[in-house]
């Protein structure tokens, strides 16, 4: 029969580093924080790596300035996306909130929305495809996605729905309930729901979308059809295994209700690419 001691409890610290109490002001270096640093960092390193192998012509100042467009659409729209789609009441009483970031919240679905602008402004701005942009933005995205769900973890939130497999892990933050089949009164087992998405939506996309880009011709647009229509479906099936953290839509969690409507996004972009390739 299984026992509370059967499974790790999260005690993961969110700080890299945690500063004296009132030192500079701040609380600390925290992983989330240097998930987005490294994400970004990563995708600078891989721009160059395109421009350098002839894949992509892009110089270090246009770099600069694409990479400077895409954080601050991911941020932005991660950031509004959240308030918009997950905590609009709140929203509409306090338009201020959206500057709380200390107090967490981004969607990733906004952070896309964010990212689509910031290459619709470089794409004209620079005078190149934006669909060819688009095709190597997602190539470099899922790394982003892999790190930020890997802090998630660590920082013990956006847990999983309450299971008894081996692996589950005891998230101290979640809600306390009598659990009939341990026969204890606390926070529950849960799925590493975090790990899952990191899995799904960071790193088997990165793998598919490299080897997509350097072994295949598709057409212009074509990868960043089926990123987008990936993404959506690993999200759905992700969230079958994550706690909703809003009230549902027509029986679906957000981030499945929100994910159809990248799933159709991407079919269209795809059927734009091989329109445009046959003409």
């Amino acid at each position: 029969m299984a026992t509370v001691s059967n499974y790790w409890v999260h005690d993961l610290s969110p700080f890299l580093i945690e500063f004296p109490e009132n030192a500079l002001g701040l609380p600390g270096i925290r992983y989330y924080g240097l998930a987005y640093l490294f994400g970004f960092l990563a995708a600078w390193w891989l721009l160059r790596v395109y421009n350098q192998k002839g894949k992509f012509a892009i110089d270090a100042d246009a770099r600069a300035t694409l990479m400077t467009a895409v954080i601050i659409g991911v941020l932005a729209g991660g950031r509004f996306g959240y308030m918009f789609l997950y905590d609009l009441d709140n929203f509409l009483a306090n338009p201020l909130l959206v500057f709380r970031v200390d107090q967490g919240g981004m969607a990733s679905h906004g952070g896309f929305v964010g990212v689509l602008l910031a290459l619709v402004w470089f794409a004209r701005r620079q005078k190149c495809n934006l669909l060819a942009l688009g095709d190597v933005i997602v190539t470099v995205a899922p790394l982003g996605l892999f790190l930020g769900r890997i802090a998630n973890f660590i920082n013990g939130e956006l847990w999983g729905r309450v299971s008894m497999v081996s692996w589950a892990v005891i998230f101290p933050d979640s809600p306390k309930n009598f659990n009939a089949t341990l026969g204890t009164y606390g926070p529950e087992p849960r799925h590493p729901s975090q790990l899952y998405e990191a899995a799904l939506e960071g790193l088997i996309p990165f793998l598919y979308v490299q080897w997509r880009y350097w072994r295949t011709r598709p057409p212009m647009g074509q990868i960043s059809g089926e990123f987008i229509i990936g993404y959506g479906i690993v999200r759905i099936i992700g969230e079958c295994f994550r706690q909703p953290d809003a009230d549902l839509i027509l029986g679906l969690s957000r981030g499945q209700f929100y994910s159809t409507f990248m799933i159709l996004a991407g079919i269209a972009i795809i059927a734009i690419a091989r329109r445009k390739r046959s003409v």
